[in-house]
């Protein structure tokens, strides 16, 4: 049986359990590597139709983080503010990936969107990375600078939910992109998965771009380099799986996602890593 899922490798394990094992024949090109004894980097590149057809994702490439043990380091009471060092692995791991997708340069001009509803926490993991992340744009035109060498001009936007604002989330993020003009839109979001251990463990990293909503089940207009006419990194977490999932009976038909018990931890942890990546990469000068 088929599971829905957001992550390219979760779609090609999908593929590979349903008796068909991909390669480059099949227009899908994958590699596994590990970086440490607790953290695996798996890429799976899409080349052609055939393999957007077999994986039912969009051409690209697709990064996946699996991180092991990252909540094993937590303190009594699950104070996930406490800096561990695997989640400083975890963090340059990440910064490394996504330095593959977006390199700091003199003129770099970044918009970074926090997709999501910061009121309902498995939704949250957008605004709570963008709470994090350092913005610089103003900083810029305060001095009338057209560039650095040791950081960039950052912006960033939290659009909030159509359920809220009344207002398309694309059409809010490609206004934002006509106003500031960026080199490259790095768009966070929570996912949905088909283990209920990706939830704890994974960050995907994609240049296909992203559905707000996408991880809640509730698909909206797609945001990409075809609909905003720069490039487009989408990071996600998986915070959500499909409830089927967990029954024993898989034939039951269940229109409800699930997240774990400890969301709380898991959106404080991976905000902080996709944060500290993201300034890493984008200011180099002063976080690495």
């Amino acid at each position: 049986m088929r599971f829905r899922t957001d992550l390219a490798l979760e779609a090609k394990q999908n593929l590979e359990e349903s008796g068909i094992k991909p390669g480059e024949k099949d227009g899908i090109i994958s590699e596994t590597f590990e970086i440490d004894e607790d953290i695996k980097v798996t890429s799976v590149d899409i080349i052609s139709e055939k393999g957007e057809i077999l994986l039912g994702k969009a051409k690209g490439k697709y990064v996946t983080l699996e991180i092991e043990k990252l909540f094993d380091q937590l303190p009594a009471g699950g104070n996930s503010d406490v800096k561990s060092d695997i989640q400083n692995r975890a963090i340059h791991a990440l910064a490394d990936q996504l330095s593959k997708f977006v390199k700091h340069s003199y003129y770099l001009k970044t918009l970074v969107i926090g997709l999501g509803n910061a009121q309902v926490t498995p939704d949250s993991l957008g605004p709570a990375t963008l709470n994090q992340t350092c913005i610089t744009r103003h900083l810029f035109r305060i001095y009338d600078c057209d560039g650095d060498d040791e950081y960039s001009s950052v912006c960033g936007l939290a659009p909030g939910v159509t359920g809220t604002t009344g207002l398309e989330t694309a059409d809010i993020v490609e206004e934002m992109v006509k106003l500031t003009k960026p080199d490259a839109v790095i768009i966070i979001d929570a996912l949905a998965a088909r283990e209920i251990e990706r939830v704890s463990t994974t960050i995907q990293i994609s240049n296909t771009g992203i559905s707000p909503g996408a991880g809640m089940g509730n698909y909206r207009k797609e945001l990409s380099r075809g609909s905003l006419g720069t490039e487009v990194i989408a990071i996600g977490v998986p915070t959500v799986i499909d409830a089927d999932r967990l029954l024993k009976n898989p034939q039951c038909d269940v229109d409800m996602v699930v997240t774990p018990s400890n969301i709380d931890d898991v959106i404080r942890v991976f905000s902080h890593i996709i944060s500290s990546a993201i300034n890493i990469c984008l200011h180099p000068g002063i976080y690495s």
